[in-house]
């Protein structure tokens, strides 16, 4: 969510920089084509206006006479540069834009399948979490029913031990009284 809103800002700022630069570019172009036309037809003007004396008082000593310096292109040839640059700017931004996106969408895509991921791997947990559960109330069930019968058992067991106690007890005793009933059928 977070990255969506920072490349919606990106693609903010994207818009706002291109938009600028075309219409720096727009203007410069018109101001441009302004010097061009006024410069363009008082060329032949302005030469003659340059080969007239200069007015007034020669330059102090130490002072050259003023010319055009060779090297400058004017201030036609500077606002083309800054077109030029602008120019630039604008391809720069788009590029920049571009890369932006990309890396956006892979960053989605990455993030996406990263979750979907994720998602399969909670549902199979959950499944296995639900059979350990399910195998865990069975073996408790199975413990429970083992005790039971363990005790269950050993209730048989003491049962069985008291029978066979008093049998233990009374042994000689009915023996000994079942010998004289014996005697006494056989005297009968």
């Amino acid at each position: 969510k977070r990255a969506g809103e920072d490349r919606e800002k990106q693609n903010k700022e994207f818009q706002t920089t291109v938009s600028d630069q075309r219409a720096t570019q727009k203007l410069l172009k018109a101001a441009l084509t302004v010097l061009q036309d006024f410069y363009g037809k008082g060329a032949a003007a302005a030469t003659a206006f340059a080969q007239q004396e200069p007015a007034g008082p020669p330059p102090p000593a130490g002072f050259e006479e003023y010319k055009k310096n060779a090297s400058s292109g004017g201030v036609m040839s500077m606002i083309q540069q800054i077109i030029s640059d602008a120019k630039a700017m604008e391809a720069e931004a788009i590029r920049s834009e571009e890369d932006a996106q990309k890396a956006y969408e892979d960053f989605v895509k990455e993030t996406n399948a990263s979750i979907e991921a994720k998602s399969k791997d909670i549902v199979n947990k959950s499944e296995e979490k639900a059979k350990a559960e399910g195998e865990l109330v069975e073996t408790k069930e199975a413990k429970e029913a083992a005790l039971l019968e363990l005790e269950q058992l050993s209730n048989y067991n003491a049962e069985l031990h008291q029978s066979c106690d008093f049998v233990m007890k009374n042994f000689d005793l009915r023996q000994t009284a079942r010998d004289e009933e014996v005697e006494a059928l056989k005297q009968a």
